[in-house]
């Protein structure tokens, strides 16, 4: 059963110079339990069309027509009171840097607190236990006392699983997850995707999972849309995307990875070529002269969808 489906979505930001289009008819959808990967470079829509699911969008940004449906109900025309009991409660959101995140003159309790009180009507020593095993939950070690701390006397890797535990503490159904472990070294952002895919599991709960980094998101996401230009140009699940990528803009993140295989001869490196699989029946025309999605939307096989120009 889909636990959320967005629909054509569309959110646009009204500007002085002209209507910014930065999420234009993306649609997906996500079942419970599962793991989303949402990919594609900075400014390609992929943050934007999660702040439109959970109704954070900065003015002057908004969405102009299109659905989000969380378990049928349709939180693009709900009251700002009703997205604040989903908000936290039913969708949580881990953001890119915690230190902007968690507030400097509050103690690591107080803010955990603050946020159970708010949405499981709680007493406050009840909200503090709750608060503890959360932190015990997401591997922070003397979890006692990391709860009196502040937040810049936590190194980078352990504010975020403090965000982590905040996000998790009121058993959301729906993680965002946006760029989590970008300000992270790789040995921490190791430790907190296994963490987080150890806790999708435990708690059962589904992740959007943002990221410009498809190495990241092949380590966490059961299915992918890669998105550019507020388009999604590839949907499928992980394993098709990295064994039979089809759009030439999915076959360049690929190439992008980083190569560490010493075997490998320099010499004996061949690139990828981002237009082997045009075809008679297609081809990649508007993206290859304008950078822009193709019209026509196309299942190439089984579950994999991608934007083309049909011939």
């Amino acid at each position: 059963m889909k636990l959320l489906e967005v629909k054509d979505l569309h959110t646009y930001f009204n500007t002085d110079e002209g209507v910014i289009k930065a999420v234009d008819g993306v649609s997906f959808s996500i079942e419970a339990g599962k793991t989303l990967g949402i990919v594609g470079e900075s400014g390609s829509g992929k943050s934007v069309t999660a702040m439109s699911v959970i109704g954070l969008l900065d003015y002057p940004g908004e969405i102009k027509s299109g659905q989000v449906l969380y378990k049928g109900e349709d939180l693009s025309n709900i009251s700002e009171a009703r997205m604040r009991s989903l908000r936290g409660n039913d969708i949580s959101v881990i953001f890119q840097e915690p230190m902007t995140s968690l507030n400097p003159v509050f103690t690591i309790k107080f803010q955990l607190n603050e946020a159970i009180i708010l949405h499981q009507n709680v007493s406050k020593e009840e909200a503090t236990s709750i608060s503890l095993k959360m932190l015990e939950a997401v591997k922070i070690k003397n979890a006692k006392e990391v709860l009196n701390y502040y937040p810049h006397q936590l190194s980078g890797g352990m504010r975020q699983r403090v965000m982590i535990a905040m996000a998790l503490a009121c058993r959301p159904s729906i993680l965002i997850a946006d760029e989590p472990t970008t300000a992270l070294d790789v040995i921490i952002q190791a430790d907190i995707l296994k963490l987080m895919n150890d806790l999708r599991d435990d708690f059962n709960t589904s992740i959007i999972f943002i990221s410009h980094d498809l190495g990241v998101v092949s380590q966490m996401a059961d299915d992918v849309i890669v998105m550019i230009n507020g388009k999604v140009v590839e949907k499928a699940p992980i394993r098709m995307i990295f064994d039979n990528p089809i759009h030439p803009y999915t076959r360049t993140l690929i190439s992008s990875f980083m190569r560490t295989d010493i075997d490998t001869d320099v010499e004996d490196f061949k690139p990828l070529d981002n237009y082997a699989m045009v075809t008679d029946e297609y081809d990649f025309k508007n993206f290859k002269e304008n950078r822009m999605a193709d019209e026509d939307w196309v299942e190439v096989e089984a579950e994999h969808f991608v934007a083309v120009n049909k011939l």
